[in-house]
């Protein structure tokens, strides 16, 4: 009897530098690369949010799609379903005869809730869950703490794993991969997911493409093609265009690019074109991902609630829903608040520099609850990722990792530093006066 394995595929839609693939081939005659569409990402939650919008859905539909075409490649392919996964999983393993089952670790509350409802369904079949984690820039257990023991601010984790930590090699592409006969791929369109289509907007900093070979095509882009790189520390505050960062953050959410295979580029690049300030930034910046990820693992549902893990400083914690209705369709008071949310409305992102003014001005002037916003941007960005956003949301509340406490943004000193000549500002408000 062959021994088949099954890739369950979550936000880790790639081949290289994918352990949890890897480790799959290795122990099995046979792999079945499996991926449930969780329907009750559709529901509204509490703040009367879904947990998945159009421009996302978009993107990971797309992203399945390279994925199967990858896989083909490699003689296998990929099964798609949608509903509960741990009612879905165990009928594919009953359907394909499947001794285990490999996954990507989670560590947001609701992820590891359903994979402890994944697992004891499979315990009920003699079947194995194993997991890795494929996420993050360092490895956990390479860390100089233990996860309970990282520091509180992240200048202190730095500095120590810095110091005390290497990033460990990236694996490469399987060459080949055994599977049974897999069906020819069948995504459902958008309107079928009962979500509405998206309409592209020719004002957006650019065309976000799912998939793995889109996330590469990026990275020879920005890395090789324009030398990008060379300057993103003094243009990574930008507002307009596609090259002023990175814009990694979709595939990274995804796991259509591993911040380590990532990493491995830089080096590359390095070697070639210098190291400044601006390649290690963007470390750097891939380093705080890691950080809030952590963070995570370490406070769980902390992170949710209204006073997070540090909720001395809390405020903000109004509902008023029609306020937040103005917030969300950029039509306050503040016109680079409004530029900014109707940028993200329109195309499912906004700026690092933008997020963290419109966070503020929700929590520090409008005086709402920080998760409507959180909850608001898990819906709406085409790269949410679970423990950056309610991190950094948390921390701009003042409830989470911010060492000062609490930070208030003056929008308009903003706008004067990073929209001098008011093009950003008049690009998403003045033109859409004009089309409305």
């Amino acid at each position: 009897m062959k021994k088949r394995a099954l890739i369950w595929f979550k936000t880790d839609l790639r081949l290289t530098d994918n352990e949890t693939v890897l480790n799959a081939i290795a122990s099995s005659d046979e792999v079945i690369p499996f991926y449930c569409f969780d329907e009750r990402q559709l529901e509204r939650n509490n703040f009367g949010f879904r947990k998945i919008g159009s421009f996302r859905m978009k993107f990971l539909l797309e992203s399945l799609s390279d994925l199967d075409n990858s896989l083909r490649e490699k003689g296998s392919g990929l099964i798609f379903r949608i509903g509960k996964p741990e009612l879905i999983i165990p009928q594919i393993v009953r359907e394909y005869g499947i001794q285990k089952v490999y996954s990507k670790k989670e560590v947001a509350t609701e992820e590891k809730e359903i994979v402890s409802c994944v697992e004891k369904a499979l315990w009920e079949q003699k079947c194995v869950l194993e997991e890795f984690s494929t996420s993050t820039l360092y490895h956990a257990v390479d860390l100089p703490f233990g996860i309970k023991d990282i520091p509180d601010v992240f200048t202190a984790f730095r500095k120590r794993v810095e110091k005390e930590t290497k990033v460990r090699s990236f694996f490469e592409a399987p060459e080949v991969i055994n599977s049974p006969v897999i069906p020819q791929l069948k995504l459902p369109s958008i309107k079928e997911i009962s979500l509405t289509e998206v309409e592209s907007d020719e004002r957006g900093a650019m065309s976000f493409q799912g998939g793995e070979t889109a996330a590469k095509c990026r990275l020879e882009h920005y890395f090789f093609k324009t030398q990008s790189l060379s300057n993103y520390k003094e243009t990574r505050n930008g507002l307009l265009g596609a090259d002023y960062s990175s814009k990694f953050s979709a595939w990274l959410a995804q796991g259509c690019i591993s911040p380590r295979w990532i990493y491995h580029q830089v080096k590359v690049y390095e070697q070639t074109h210098g190291a400044n300030d601006s390649t290690y930034w963007l470390v750097f910046e891939l380093l705080w991902r890691d950080y809030f990820r952590f963070m995570m693992k370490k406070y769980g549902s902390q992170l949710f609630f209204k006073n997070g893990f540090n909720g001395s400083n809390a405020i903000g914690l109004d509902t008023d829903r029609e306020l937040l209705e103005t917030w969300i369709n950029g039509e306050t008071e503040d016109d680079f608040v409004n530029a900014n949310m109707r940028e993200l409305k329109l195309t499912g992102f906004m700026s690092n520099r933008g997020r963290q003014n419109v966070a503020s001005y929700l929590i520090d002037y409008l005086k709402l609850d920080w998760r409507l916003g959180a909850a608001y941007f898990e819906e709406q960005l085409i790269d949410y990722d679970v423990s950056s956003n309610w991190g950094n949301w948390a921390y701009l509340a003042g409830v989470g990792n911010d060492p000062r406490g609490k930070r208030i943004f003056d929008t308009q000193k903003q706008a004067q530093t990073y929209d001098p000549k008011g093009e950003y500002r008049e690009l998403w408000c003045v033109s859409s006066r004009n089309k409305e």
